[in-house]
């Protein structure tokens, strides 16, 4: 039997499986399809990470880890949804719902003072962030909006806020002392097995990292932010921020960038509320307060002091704002701000979302204002500004005529992981931090002080050759304009495009563009182009392929959950991921507090359609060729009848939208299937979907509106979920009985 891999994950997406893959399951049965799951949610990694402490009964398979493997088969099918990248703070809360649920879990140990502490804590580390990407992801992205969604989308135009010229709303970033100018990067000329040391300024030296296994071909890099330039730069853009009257808000990437912009984010914690973390020193350092982990650290902490202290540290922060910019809010009705907790505002979700709303971003009153946006780093900072510029001097992009920007990224076998795993490091003291071969001789080094933030990535040779494939067949097939999104003054990027020369030879290129711009001016084309109605393939690195693959589908299709994401693998499989999880946390949040679940499946509709088709070529499989013929028609029928989940309760929500998929599958499986009894069982299933429409619609749409109880955020009960999500027995029935 023919099998596909579908990913348990976390909050909207997997509580939306509840629904959808009974679905799936029942119709792809028919095909002689297996749909199997796996467990790659932050709770399922925990546990499975922890076995040792948990009683048999509470122990479960390390899917990630299998699936680690199953990657390097020809035959692999993996349909992957959005999953936490986790923050210490969302690590902590999962934590205690499962300490809640029974589980034996181990606190995490911020600063372990034993060995089974540290040990504690190196596991949790490798759960925390980005952990799930960088495993499955041995492939790079091809990411692009189907043909399907673009016509939906010039039909059914969404909204973007006007702009105007004197619109104060801006980018700032540091024009020194970042990881922009300090970048420093090699190609590996024979293999060998490096290690990372600092040494002080009396020549001692102490090994940070051993054992990094570098392969000919590599590409290394290492790269400094200077704490005290980022510190000044930080107390300089909350002044202006203050002086020009307009929100301040901070933008990084404090999931895939785990280790380094968490700090980053720490940094501006400790100056924008200096006077507090002064003044409560003391009582901070014995709380353990990590400012890493934002404002939500000080309030979880404090509760164990007496209640006049909490007030009087609680009233001590409100009075900074006081003398402070006001800060833009994740949440206004909550009084979130967005330094809060490092994983409430993720660059690649947020800068997008303050574009699409004129470059405003919302207050304490629940009102939209001008935003300063700061960005630190130069890397990438510029393209957002490039956005930004454009939109005022030209006015807000059209949906209904403006072009494309499809994403090929280079991700494979960990390209690019820049700030998020055990390469990254701050110095306790001045002096430098080298990168040394086996035979001790120097590949990179660093100048350092005190508190830097040093970081290196690897980049390995074949993902690169793959990525430069991938962007030939992309231009070929769509006949499109193909940029590198290169800088030749980032030294990285330099060894990138030395390398993209030497490819390129390989291939003919007769009649396709072809070109490498910085990626400012890249922005600049494609924004042009785009303006115009023409496409432009964007050929990046891997953050700037998480940055782009949100920033133009929010803005041509209003959400990035509607893009398709082919992902083919080193050794022949494919993965297909499916829409962003942004929105996921408040999408949960308003299932739980109104039982009515946003959450938008079109990326999990799109991923089955090819994945099933992938299957039937892969396995010579006409049923399945044909049920992939008629779901992309179901797709279709679904988009011109405009059946996505609404925002308001008491309307379709992510239930009625499942329901409108069966019910048009059904229907393009009863016509247009040629195995009559392949078609004869999907013409009673669509006659009893067409009879008891109604019923059923009542059945999701009147549960709506109280209050529903799932049995936890990050490890759902099955039970109560399935009742939640799967609340029609007359949909329920049909779907049950399909066979």
């Amino acid at each position: 039997m023919s099998k596909i891999i579908y990913t348990i994950t976390d909050e909207a997406p997997a509580l939306a499986t509840y629904s959808l893959l009974p679905i799936i399951k029942a119709f792809t049965s028919t095909a002689n399809i297996s749909v199997e799951t796996k467990d790659i949610s932050l709770s399922g990694r925990i546990i499975a990470n922890f076995t040792q402490y948990l009683s048999p009964d509470k122990r479960i398979n390390d899917d990630l880890n299998e699936l680690s493997e199953i990657m390097k088969s020809p035959d692999a099918n993996i349909i992957k949804l959005p999953n936490i990248s986790a923050s210490i703070p969302q690590l902590q809360d999962a934590i205690k719902e499962l300490q809640s649920k029974g589980y034996n879990i181990p606190n995490y140990p911020e600063a372990p003072s034993t060995q089974e502490e540290i040990n504690i804590k190196s596991t949790f580390d490798k759960i925390l962030g980005s952990a799930v990407n960088p495993v499955i992801r041995q492939g790079n992205s091809d990411r692009r909006a189907p043909k399907a969604v673009k016509a939906y989308v010039k039909e059914h135009p969404h909204k973007l806020g006007q702009w105007s010229e004197d619109s104060t709303s801006h980018v700032s970033d540091m024009s020194s002392g970042d990881f922009y100018e300090s970048e420093k990067s090699t190609t590996l000329d024979k293999d060998t097995v490096a290690q990372i040391v600092f040494e002080d300024n009396s020549a001692v030296r102490k090994i940070l990292k051993e054992g990094i296994k570098l392969i000919k071909g590599e590409i290394i890099d290492t790269s400094v932010m200077n704490y005290k330039a980022l510190a000044e730069f930080l107390e300089k853009e909350i002044n202006d921020a203050y002086e020009k009257n307009i929100l301040f808000s901070i933008h990084l990437k404090a999931t895939m960038m785990k280790i380094s912009d968490p700090i980053i984010f720490g940094v501006a914690i400790k100056v924008f509320f200096k006077d507090v973390f002064d003044k409560y020193s003391d009582v901070f350092d014995k709380l353990n307060i990590n400012a890493n982990n934002g404002l939500v650290d000080i309030y979880n902490k404090i509760e164990s002091l007496p209640e006049d202290k909490q007030n009087e540290i609680k009233k001590a922060i409100d009075d900074v704002y006081k003398v402070r910019p006001s800060v833009a809010m994740v949440d206004s009705d909550k009084g979130i701000t967005n330094l809060h907790a490092p994983n409430n505002i993720i660059i690649d979700a947020s800068m997008p979302a303050a574009i699409r709303s004129s470059g405003k971003m919302w207050n304490a009153e629940g009102e939209l204002e001008n935003t300063k946006a700061v960005i630190p780093d130069r890397c990438y900072s510029g393209v957002y500004r490039a956005v930004i510029d454009f939109c005022k001097k030209h006015g807000a992009f059209d949906p209904t005529t403006m072009g494309s920007v499809p994403n090929v990224g280079l991700m494979s076998q960990k390209a690019e992981e820049y700030g998020s795993h055990n390469t990254t490091f701050q110095p306790t003291d001045d002096g430098k931090i080298l990168v040394l071969d086996a035979d001790g001789n120097t590949l990179l080094e660093q100048p350092v002080y005190k508190k830097d933030i040093f970081r290196m990535s690897q980049t390995k040779d074949i993902p690169v050759k793959e990525w430069v494939a991938l962007a030939i067949e992309r231009a070929k097939i769509s006949r499109t304009p193909a940029i590198f999104w290169l800088d030749e003054n980032r030294s990285h990027d330099r060894e990138i495009i030395k390398k993209m020369n030497t490819y390129l030879k390989d291939y003919d290129t007769s009649g396709l563009e072809i070109s490498i711009s910085k990626p400012i001016n890249a922005a600049q084309k494609s924004l042009v182009r785009m303006k115009q109605g023409q496409n432009t393939i964007s050929v990046t690195g891997n953050v700037l392929r998480d940055y782009l693959t949100d920033l133009f589908p929010i803005l041509e299709l209003g959400t990035s959950s509607k893009m398709l994401s082919i992902i083919p693998l080193t050794y022949g499989g494919k993965l297909f991921e499916t829409g962003a999880g942004g929105s996921a946390p408040k999408l949960i949040e308003q299932l739980i507090e109104e039982n009515h679940l946003r959450w938008d499946s079109m990326g999990e509709f799109l991923a089955i359609c090819e994945s099933i088709e992938h299957l039937a070529r892969t396995y010579n499989n006409d049923n399945a060729k044909e049920l992939a013929k008629c779901l992309d028609m179901a797709i279709k029928k679904f988009l011109d009848e405009n059946k996505s989940p609404s925002r308001k309760v008491k309307e379709i929500d992510n239930r009625g939208s499942h329901f409108y998929l069966a019910k048009y599958w059904a229907e393009a499986i009863t016509s247009e299937h040629p195995n009559q009894e392949v078609k004869n069982i999907f013409a009673n299933v669509s006659k009893a979907l067409n009879d008891n429409e109604s019923a059923i619609l009542e059945e999701l749409i009147s549960v709506q509106g109280p209050k529903v109880d799932i049995g936890g955020y990050y490890k759902p009960d099955d039970a109560l979920a399935s009742a939640v999500m799967r609340p029609s027995k007359k949909f329920n029935y049909i779907i049950d009985n399909i066979k």
